[in-house]
């Protein structure tokens, strides 16, 4: 019963973030922006917080923007810091303790051949996963990680975590700024919000469905 009951409430976050979002505004003020970088940040940057709602959340903060309760430019700049910020510490745990994992040729879920392998595949892929990743629910939490255990050189990891970054927090928020408060959006803002959210898991459920297949 805890177990519905907490996904119960997380639904309600999620469907109603732009009430949720609202009422944290009201009580925190300006410490919505250091809120929202925790969020943010928890997600990019923390293999244990892959649920966060990210996407919804950049569209919901563009909306509030949009109303006048934040500013869009501190706004931006404050969410583009924490999904870059997080990347990186995901990066570098995965490259710190990842490799801890491979220091036998052989164990029971990793083995040496499988880390070479990932090296390779993120130095030939790495630059479109990197940025694919940013518009994934999980995804986006577990790409730096992988990467960095796969030792993808960093200064090419970076540069197209930068590109994510500036692609994913400038394509949601501004959407949200500049469509959220149309009577069309705002009238069914949970819908909206719904669709974003199956929006994002859709590559991952046609890659299941793809390999099934094969």
């Amino acid at each position: 019963m805890e177990n519905f009951s907490f996904l119960g409430q997380f639904l309600d976050l999620v469907l109603h973030l732009d009430k949720h979002l609202a009422v944290l505004v009201e009580q925190y003020g300006t410490w919505i922006y250091a809120i929202l970088f925790l969020i943010i940040f928890c997600e990019t940057g923390l293999v244990a917080f892959p649920f966060l709602p990210g996407d919804s959340l950049l569209f919901v903060a563009g909306t509030a923007a949009a109303g006048g309760r934040m500013d869009i430019v501190m706004l931006c700049a404050v969410l583009f810091a924490a999904a870059v910020i997080g990347d990186n510490v995901n990066y570098w745990i995965g490259h710190t303790v990842g490799p801890r994992a491979f220091r036998w040729e052989q164990s029971r879920f990793f083995n040496k051949a499988a880390l070479l392998n990932t090296h390779a595949f993120y130095e030939e892929h790495g630059s479109k996963i990197i940025i694919v990743a940013r518009f994934i629910p999980l995804a986006r939490t577990f790409a730096p990680f992988v990467a960095g255990i796969g030792r993808m050189t960093y200064s090419r990891f970076f540069v197209f975590d930068i590109l994510g970054g500036v692609l994913w927090i400038g394509s949601l928020t501004l959407a949200g700024y500049w469509f959220g408060n149309q009577p069309l959006f705002r009238d069914h803002l949970s819908l909206v919000i719904l669709g974003i959210v199956g929006i994002s898991l859709l590559p991952p459920i046609i890659s299941v469905i793809r390999h099934r297949r094969r």
